[in-house]
């Protein structure tokens, strides 16, 4: 490509930058680095032990990664020439007239093209031996050598292309690349904050450097740039994902300075049992959130902790003495009241008695979706479907989506003559339950690709 010089420079056309400093240069990281892809997963327990695998477990890319790999082959692929002025002054001081450089150039770029990259390796260390001044050498060389994996003569050779031309910027940019896939996160972190000091909206710069912000343990720092990312790519997961590891590692500080300062506080018994709900182990739960009983019996909150616990493990004896004593301590607390009905309603006993429960709890909680529904039920079974049908369509206005919803107005709508609108009810119940199903056999076939043949 032959390009104009202003007017007075006698020299040759400059040998192309084949790199960019910002988007361009770094257009295939997000999709090619091989982080997991997340999936939307309903608020249950088995949600919560992925979180929780998610938050003890480090992802990274090793240098020799297929993901790596992948990154680096669309990097090459993606870049394009700079300005000639970006290098003129290190082009000035080098030889007038070279046709030899030019001829090598030529060469190293049709060895690249047909996939010889020792071939062009070998044409641009030529040329930084004849012309060492020649920035955009050290550049081209650079990138080939992060193709290659070559990770630290890729640093070197950029680390002398920015001495040539500090303003070199796509050259940072790779170096900081090469510093990162050496795990030498402090380094790169100048590098990279340099490129998105150039350009400031750059998603995938900002992407990056918050990962080896998290690499290096700075999480507040993290949190700012992907909260900014998040605000300008909402649907980026994998900027969630980033920030929801950021805040686990936060909360995990947190808890950890908590349980400094008294190992044998309510809330520390607290956090250790809700730590191993998380992991689904109920006994181990159920032990600690008595020890806080135990500690604070009148503390509003600690009965409920437990009733949950045993609520969740579908012990709904147990889980209703907690939540009455829960009440006593806290007599607002609609959640408990709620659930004490639920209890009711679970082991198929008195709905009426579940019915003032619930009506209790909407008292205080009157957009209490949950609450609605089994009130619906309550009045389902004490044969009083007209005002079931009330609660249950608006318990159906918060939540279209809930299949349970629509199978007891299926059932209501039955009972009170009105055929069409049940059988309406029940075709949207098989289709929910139909995408449900669909759905997490979509997630556990995900997650068995990902876990490969042999996990």
């Amino acid at each position: 490509m032959k390009l104009r010089w202003p007017k007075g420079v006698t020299l040759r056309p400059r040998l192309p930058l084949d790199g960019t400093a910002g988007d361009r240069g770094l257009r295939a990281w997000k999709a090619l680095r091989g982080f997991r892809t997340l999936r939307r997963i309903d608020m249950t327990a088995r949600w919560s032990k992925i979180v929780f695998e998610m938050w003890t477990r480090q992802i990274t890319i090793s240098p020799s990664s297929p993901a790596s790999r992948k990154f680096i082959v669309a990097l090459l692929l993606s870049f394009t020439s700079l300005s000639p002025l970006a290098n003129l002054k290190a082009q000035s001081e080098s030889a007038a007239t070279n046709p030899r450089v030019e001829k090598l150039y030529t060469e190293a770029k049709a060895a690249e093209a047909r996939g010889d990259l020792d071939g062009a390796v070998a044409k641009y260390e030529s040329i930084v031996q004849i012309q060492p001044h020649l920035g955009a050498a050290y550049n081209n060389l650079g990138a080939l050598y992060l193709k290659r994996h070559e990770y630290s003569k890729a640093a070197a050779v950029l680390e002398k292309g920015l001495a040539v031309d500090p303003a070199m910027l796509s050259a940072s940019m790779l170096l900081g690349m090469a510093l990162y896939e050496m795990a030498q996160y402090a380094e790169a972190r100048p590098r990279l904050e340099a490129a998105l000091r150039a350009n400031p909206e750059d998603d995938n710069a900002e992407l990056l450097l918050a990962d080896d912000l998290i690499k290096l343990n700075e999480f507040e720092a993290a949190e700012g740039h992907l909260l900014r990312l998040s605000k300008r790519q909402p649907r980026n997961q994998e900027a969630w994902y980033l920030l929801g590891k950021v805040y686990m590692q936060l909360a995990e500080r947190a808890f950890g300075k908590l349980d400094d300062i008294d190992p044998d506080s309510v809330l520390s018994h607290e956090i250790r049992g809700d730590v191993m709900a998380v992991m689904n182990n109920f006994p181990g739960a159920l032990l600690e959130y008595k020890k806080a009983v135990e500690l604070a019996p009148k503390q509003p909150g600690t009965h409920y902790k437990l009733g949950e616990a045993y609520w969740v493990w579908n012990d709904w004896a147990s889980a209703a003495t907690e939540f009455q004593a829960e009440l006593l301590n806290d007599p607002s607390n609609c959640m408990a009241q709620w659930k004490l009905g639920n209890t009711l309603l679970e082991q198929h006993l008195n709905p009426q008695e579940a019915l003032s429960d619930i009506d209790k709890a909407l008292a205080v909680c009157p957009n209490l979706t949950e609450a609605r529904v089994d009130r619906g039920r309550a009045l389902i079974r004490l044969n009083r479907e007209a005002e079931a049908v009330k609660d249950l369509q608006a318990a159906e206005q918060s939540s279209p989506n809930e299949s349970t919803i629509h199978f007891l107005l299926a059932q209501a709508y039955r009972k009170i003559g009105r055929a069409q609108e049940a059988q309406s009810e029940m075709e949207l119940f098989n289709k929910l339950e139909a995408s449900a199903r669909t759905a997490k056999a979509e997630r556990g076939e995900r997650l068995l690709l990902e876990l490969g043949p042999n996990k």
